[in-house]
């Protein structure tokens, strides 16, 4: 397994997780076509001036999902049980594996090199991660890479409410 940019022609990639309806069932249904172009050039973009890691997960020459991390405004109205964190800026990972490479452990291997990057660069503090509270696999991830379950709350993804779990992984320490 081979972390590397999101570049311009990973664009049948982007199609193939994003319009998907079997991708997307935990994020409430494919994605439209229309915009996807768009959004990969708004990520490469985003990539190219430091704002997100967005990583493709190549195996043996061939991609096999994308894991991201990205800092955002946090949206207290979606907080569930005050385990929202008031509008702060937050750090948020989120991952995606191609049905034929899932179950294989490269979504955990995937998001636990991205984690060990972050904390060398000691820029993102905190991360957060949301997935759904019915994706028992990325959910096991988190309890796999030291994340620690906040809670339940409601996000946003594309216009949607998700209703996810709320995961943390701490922030670097000196010690660390």
């Amino acid at each position: 397994m081979r972390l590397r940019d999101v570049e311009l022609r990973d664009l049948d990639a982007y199609l193939a997780m994003r319009c998907d309806p079997v991708m997307m069932a935990e994020l409430g249904g494919p994605l439209p076509v229309e915009g996807m172009a768009a959004k990969l050039e708004r990520d490469v973009s985003d990539v190219a001036s430091g704002r997100a890691w967005i990583k493709m997960i190549d195996v043996a020459g061939s991609t096999a999902g994308t894991v991201a991390l990205w800092s955002h405004q946090d949206s207290p109205q979606d907080s569930h049980a005050g385990a929202g964190t008031g509008g702060a800026l937050i750090s948020e990972i989120g991952w995606m594996v191609l049905p034929r490479y899932q179950g294989c452990g490269l979504a955990k291997s995937a998001v636990r090199e991205l984690l060990d990057q972050a904390a060398a660069d000691r820029r993102w503090g905190a991360v957060h991660a949301f997935p759904a509270v019915t994706n028992g696999p990325s959910n096991g991830i988190c309890r796999a890479t030291g994340f620690r379950l906040l809670g339940e709350r409601r996000v946003e993804f594309a216009g949607r409410l998700i209703r996810s779990n709320h995961w943390v992984h701490p922030a670097p320490t000196e010690a660390d």
